[in-house]
């Protein structure tokens, strides 16, 4: 790989900005759940700011085809860096925050991912050579759940502190303030500009950049999938588990562990530990235990694992099985997503990449929307309602079988770009 100290440089600087943000971005909805006691204003807070991606993802997407990918992570961390640091400057003058301002910095994450990760893989596609497609989306899953790990285990620490013996010492860790945890995000995006600048790479392929109108470049990314239904259902229909476990693991298990479970924001915490182990050892191994099958049915495969999961999540009561099926979520979601990123690098081509993922992520932001509104009525907040979230969220995968099992021949055999 000719790039390879611009990606690992990529990779670096993406983990150390994914560290903090992990924490703010799982200490967020803890403290609208547990300290606030507002989990239906942070659901309807979701629900709009998810609604209003749609337009900016679309955006984003013409962005991501029209400038330099390195420029655009640059421009990202700048952003991130300046709202963390004013926000938690905010909070230290003040004492605290108030809830506008935190709903704020979670709202503008939520933008952020909406132009960061689709960033990511274009550019991971940018610098990588066809043969090396897969493990390259490997090497971001397996970091990015790495650092997933490390910023749940930090999560466990400071979102409601510590005080245990451990081998005959006493460990006191006291809980941070929700602007502390901010300073901290804010600093490692300016960590992560820094690895940013000094990337230096060679395109493997050259980037064909659209002058047009962004109007005209956002119907370019619907009109190459109206002209190839079949990548239109894949991107969309494979797309589901990744709708559910984002609301599951910002909004359903919060309500799930405080108002069901009973338990505090340590199990929480370890609980995105669980999915992100899971999630890593997918990006270890879902290559080798898929060599012998096509991708798609990998998928079909690994969508079967996170139907079981939240089945079960349904009708169990136990941190253990929620540990257990968090993992099982965590291999399943992860999985998936390299299976199709990797399925849809080899075929679409680099230039169009950016704005057809567009389409797809606002598809998946309008569902999204919708079942976090559903999510928001007081109904699911109350006793043990929140397991019908658990339910619709298998029926919604169920469903998504569909269209990839009647496509599935051509699917297949569908043609691939050439490098």
């Amino acid at each position: 790989m000719k790039n390879k100290k611009a990606l690992y440089l990529l990779l670096s600087a993406n983990a150390i900005s994914h560290f903090a943000q992990g924490i703010s971005m799982l200490a967020i909805p803890w403290y609208f759940a547990k300290h606030l006691h507002a989990a239906s204003t942070f659901a309807s807070i979701f629900s709009v700011a998810t609604f209003l991606t749609i337009f900016w993802g679309l955006y984003a997407g013409t962005l991501i085809d029209r400038f330099p990918r390195k420029n655009i992570f640059l421009g990202i961390c700048a952003a991130s860096a300046a709202v963390l640091l004013s926000v938690s400057s905010l909070g230290y003058a003040m004492g605290e925050i108030p809830m506008f301002w935190v709903a704020f910095v979670f709202c503008f994450t939520v933008f952020n991912y909406n132009i960061h990760y689709p960033t990511l893989y274009a550019f991971g596609q940018e610098i990588t050579e066809k043969e090396n497609y897969s493990k390259t989306n490997s090497l971001l899953e397996v970091i990015g759940q790495s650092t997933n790990v490390l910023s749940g285990a930090g999560a466990v620490l400071l979102i409601e502190g510590i005080d245990t013996h451990v081998l005959g010492y006493h460990l006191q860790i006291e809980a941070w303030s929700i602007h502390r945890i901010f300073l901290m995000d804010g600093l490692t995006y300016v960590v992560a500009a820094i690895l940013i600048y000094f990337i230096r790479y060679i395109p493997t392929q050259e980037l064909k950049v659209s002058k047009e109108k962004i109007a005209i470049r956002i119907k370019e990314g619907f009109k190459y999938l109206k002209e190839r239904p079949l990548l239109f259902h894949f991107g969309n229909a494979s797309y589901t588990v990744f709708i559910f476990v984002l609301i599951a693991t910002h909004l359903l298990w919060p309500i799930y562990i405080d108002s069901y479970l009973m338990e505090e924001g340590n199990v929480f915490a370890l609980t995105k530990v669980h999915y992100a182990i899971g999630a890593m050892m997918a990006g270890f191994f879902v290559n080798r235990v898929f060599r012998f099958t096509d991708r798609l049915n990998s998928i079909l495969i690994l969508m079967t694992v996170a139907l079981a999961a939240f089945i079960t999540l349904s009708f169990s009561k136990s941190d253990l099985v929620l540990y257990a099926m968090a993992f099982a979520l965590g291999i399943a979601n992860a999985g998936i997503r390299i299976q199709r990123v990797t399925y849809l690098f080899n075929h679409i081509p680099n230039n169009i990449i950016g704005r057809t993922n567009s389409v797809f992520q606002s598809i998946n932001i309008l569902l999204r929307s919708i079942f976090l509104a559903l999510f928001s009525l007081p109904f699911f907040s109350i006793d043990s309602n929140i397991i019908y979230g658990m339910l619709i969220g298998a029926a919604a995968i169920l469903i998504s079988f569909g269209p990839l099992v009647y496509y599935y021949k051509e699917l297949k055999e569908y043609k691939k770009v050439k490098s």
